[in-house]
């Protein structure tokens, strides 16, 4: 390595190593007959802190799964991930019971993972074994880069969890209270904890171009009818679905606020007109002037509350209605969707009642997820309300 920052890149590389070694994830053996390998590469990345400095350098050995064979080198791909709605539900409770959030770190976790499949891997480069270079490496266990990759450790990870042994199990780094969780801030203060997405918001502002802009009040302005570009001619295209892309994240994460307007210019990706950058074009403004904005969880009220809306409108002949909900807890938002209904309903009541029945069924979720925690007995208190 001839970079500036060679040391700490090699000090990566050898944790690394040392990780996999220690690990046992593959042993080496002669390639039998009939077989194939995969290859594999280094991918270095240097991870940032929110205030943009360096906080370490990760090396990763990576497997070219993009070669493995459906039905010979894996069966079945996929993995739960948690939604954003539990962890701001936990971030709840933890401000109504004034907890400390920590975040531990599994290290080289998908290497905990052990294979099922047969699965032979060249020799990662710089560390081909002397007196052996004609061996290949016989996978023992998981290793970042394979289709089952994901689905072996949340295996082993849930037999460990109901085991009550995780924490002897795997080898964990406390990283010590979470001030950043997905790309979310934490802002702790004497009342609750508040989570925010600024530096994220800064970031859409000057990828876009929309520093200097003059800044708008409200995301949408109802007062726009948007419809399908019947022309079939997109304006920038490709840049749309990108501010869309960015936005979605944005609006799933910590911006209730911009959820509608979001979800309903989403709609038009795919052929967008004048009209459609208009009204995106106001989005962006109004967030360059709300860059400040967080969810604030306090004590009170400690009570899961919803709310559901719709709209519909009759002179909008085959278009379907909007369903809409929110749900608080300690006074902040922990859920929230605004989406196109899939019904066709014929009146104000029967989009209402769509949309009561969506929420219903989050209000669902959310008491089974509260049900598993010390605030079942507060969940039960939950209770929709259609405006």
């Amino acid at each position: 390595m001839a970079s500036l920052e060679a040391k700490q890149w090699k000090e990566a590389v050898k944790s690394e190593m040392d990780s996999i070694v220690s690990n046992g994830t593959w042993v080496l053996v002669d390639l039998p007959p009939g077989c194939t390998t995969i290859g594999c590469k280094w991918i270095f990345k240097k991870k940032l802190k929110p205030d943009g400095s360096i906080d370490k350098f990760k090396a990763r050995l990576v497997a070219k799964g993009f070669k493995q064979k459906e039905g010979i080198d894996y069966f079945d791909t996929y993995s739960p991930v948690a939604r954003l709605t539990t962890i701001r539900v936990l971030i709840a409770l933890a401000s109504v019971y004034n907890l400390s959030i920590h975040q531990m770190d599994v290290k080289t976790a998908f290497l905990y993972g052990e294979l099922d499949e047969e699965i032979y891997m060249d020799q990662p480069e710089g560390f081909v074994a002397h007196g052996n270079e004609r061996k290949v490496c016989k996978l023992v266990k998981s290793l970042y880069g394979l289709k089952q990759a994901p689905k072996q450790w949340h295996e082993k990870f849930d037999q460990t969890i109901l085991a009550f042994g995780f924490s002897n199990k795997f080898e964990m780094k406390d990283m010590g209270e979470a001030d950043v969780i997905l790309g979310i801030k934490l802002i702790r203060s004497t009342d609750g904890i508040a989570i925010s997405q600024s530096h994220y918001v800064e970031k859409i502002i000057e990828k876009f171009g929309y520093q200097n802009s003059r800044i708008a009040k409200t995301p949408y302005d109802s007062s726009v009818a948007l419809f399908k570009n019947e022309s079939g001619v997109s304006v920038a295209q490709l840049r749309y679905s990108q501010i869309i892309g960015s936005l979605q994240y944005l609006a799933n994460g910590t911006r209730p606020d911009i959820s509608f307007s979001v979800s309903k210019l989403a709609r038009y990706t795919s052929c967008p007109d004048k009209t459609h950058w208009g009204a995106l074009d106001r989005v962006l403004r109004y967030l360059k002037g709300t860059v400040s904005l967080a969810i604030h969880y306090g004590r009170f009220p400690a009570v899961l509350e919803g709310y559901s809306d719709a709209s519909w409108i009759a002179k909008n002949s085959g278009s379907n209605g909007c369903s809409g909900y929110v749900f608080t807890l300690g006074g902040g938002a922990v859920s929230w969707k605004s989406a196109k209904q899939t019904l066709i309903t014929r009146s104000t009541f029967e989009a209402e009642l769509c949309a009561l029945d969506t929420t219903g069924t989050e209000a669902e979720w959310l008491f089974g997820l509260l049900s598993q925690t010390s605030h079942c007995k507060s969940a039960s208190s939950t209770y929709c309300c259609t405006l």
